[in-house]
């Protein structure tokens, strides 16, 4: 009988394409999916030596060698629930799972929990890069327990991408629901990066009045340098397509309303549980929604301005590069300022760096930069906050001129820039010399008695504020 290393359980896109993955670098796979029409298409497809398709979830459980490996490609919610109590039938104690879709980490830390009283190892693994990552090497997120993972950091280390020092970007993130977090604030980023790149082009094509074609050589120039990364790169390709139904460029026939999933706003949930400000994250779920506003065709004719329509561009390509490049160094700064506080909340010990490390090929959030950020907290393991690294305090610092200037002018010419916008204020909040906290204090004691703090004494105080009539 046939003895495999490791079982896939959802051969959709992302399972299947892991599947192959791992059989390429040599592993016996065994595959399932709920419908064997699925498999039998997959092996039709993609015939691999190394790869063995099941009928039923019993014929795979039993080709696995001990401890079973078992990782779960499926839809995130009441599917993962409801496979685990099918597993739970079939397998032993000491036997692992691992859940690598977008789950929810409060569900992968009550999953642990669950399966850890039952004797079976869960992991939760985040895995970016979508299809082409899990396909080639995606960045992978593993949490859950340490002791178990040497049954599983080999097969996953060895399928994820490497970054140009040859470190796989897969490492053990921490316990029960760490990995899955991890790739949340992942998500959440991405969200980010995603909504400044689209802002980018607005002010490109609106205030520069640049063609598609033009925009697209920008973004392959702004990619030679400290803006390279995955998603600049894609939007020169995504410019240059033409529309194979049309005479037009395909990114023009593409309606003017973007969807989620719900990850980056579970980051903006999160966040504001933990008492982080992840402002950018948060305006760019916001943006996606805002775009899908069924009145909004309808809003243009109540506050369209003519006149900033007419005005004259005063930024130039140079502004919005340095502008972006700013705008993205904050962003990362909100995420890896929540994944420091989460790491304290949950008692994790998040190894900051070495997730930054991670992120550097892939994944969707890759970039140049992501190996200043691995630097900056290899070099100061207590770092507060990443703005106050040397490094990024230089850089935002020289870049914000140009931020303030193209947020600036997109508010003059009525172009949204939701994102660029809130990392001016999330930068002037964070070095703000007064915040005007002081009054909300007081305003909170005079009509709740919420008390307020004092700058020259300790303590909590009370004042009897005189009202007037």
């Amino acid at each position: 009988m046939q003895m495999n290393q490791i079982g896939i359980i959802g051969l959709a896109v992302m399972g299947r394409s892991l599947a192959l993955n791992m059989a390429d670098h040599g592993y016996q796979v065994a595959g399932f999916n709920r419908s064997y029409e699925v498999t039998k298409q997959m092996i039709e497809a993609s015939p691999h030596k190394n790869f063995h398709g099941y009928r039923t979830l019993q014929e795979m459980v039993s080709s696995l060698e001990k401890p079973r490996r078992i990782m779960m490609m499926i839809k995130a919610g009441k599917p993962v629930d409801s496979l685990i109590e099918q597993l739970l039938l079939l397998l032993d104690k000491g036997d692992i799972i691992m859940d690598g879709g977008n789950s929810f980490f409060e569900d992968t830390i009550r999953r642990e929990s669950y399966l850890r009283s039952q004797g079976i190892h869960y992991f939760g693994v985040g895995v970016s890069g979508g299809e082409d990552g899990a396909r080639f090497g995606p960045s992978m997120m593993p949490g859950g327990d340490p002791a178990a993972y040497f049954n599983i950091g080999p097969i996953l280390e060895t399928i994820s991408a490497k970054a140009d020092d040859g470190k796989p970007c897969c490492m053990y993130i921490g316990p029960n629901g760490a990995g899955h977090y991890v790739k949340m604030v992942h998500n959440g980023i991405e969200y980010a990066d995603m909504q400044m790149i689209a802002e980018a082009y607005l002010l490109l094509k609106y205030v520069r009045h640049m063609n598609n074609q033009e925009m697209a050589d920008v973004f392959d120039d702004w990619n030679q340098g400290t803006l390279n990364s995955f998603l600049i790169k894609i939007t020169a390709d995504i410019l240059r397509e033409h529309d194979d139904q049309s005479d037009n460029d395909l990114i023009d026939q593409i309606k003017d309303a973007s969807q989620q999933k719900g990850t980056g706003r579970w980051t903006s949930i999160e966040a504001l549980k933990q008492g982080v400000d992840v402002s950018m994250i948060t305006a760019s779920g916001n943006a996606r929604v805002m775009s899908n506003n069924e009145s909004r065709p309808s809003a243009a004719q109540y506050f369209h301005d003519a006149k900033a329509d007419n005005l004259g561009s005063s930024i130039s390509i140079e502004d919005i590069r340095s502008g972006l490049y700013a705008a993205k160094m904050i962003a990362y700064a909100q995420g890896f300022d929540l994944l420091k506080q989460a790491s304290n909340a949950y008692h994790w010990d998040l190894k900051l760096g070495g997730i930054a490390s991670i992120f550097r090929a892939g994944c969707i959030i890759q970039a140049r930069f992501l190996n200043q950020i691995t630097d900056a907290y290899e070099r100061n393991q207590q770092l507060h906050h990443l703005l106050q690294d040397p490094f990024f305090a230089k850089q935002v610092k020289e870049s914000l001129p140009a931020l303030r200037k193209i947020v600036i002018q997109a508010i003059h010419a009525g172009i949204p820039v939701p994102s660029l916008s809130n990392a001016v204020s999330y930068l002037d909040m964070y070095a703000a010399r007064h915040a005007g906290a002081n009054l909300i204090q007081a305003q909170r004691d005079y009509f709740g008695a919420h008390t307020f703090e004092r700058v020259d004494r300790a303590g909590s105080f009370h004042h009897e504020w005189r009202r007037s009539s």
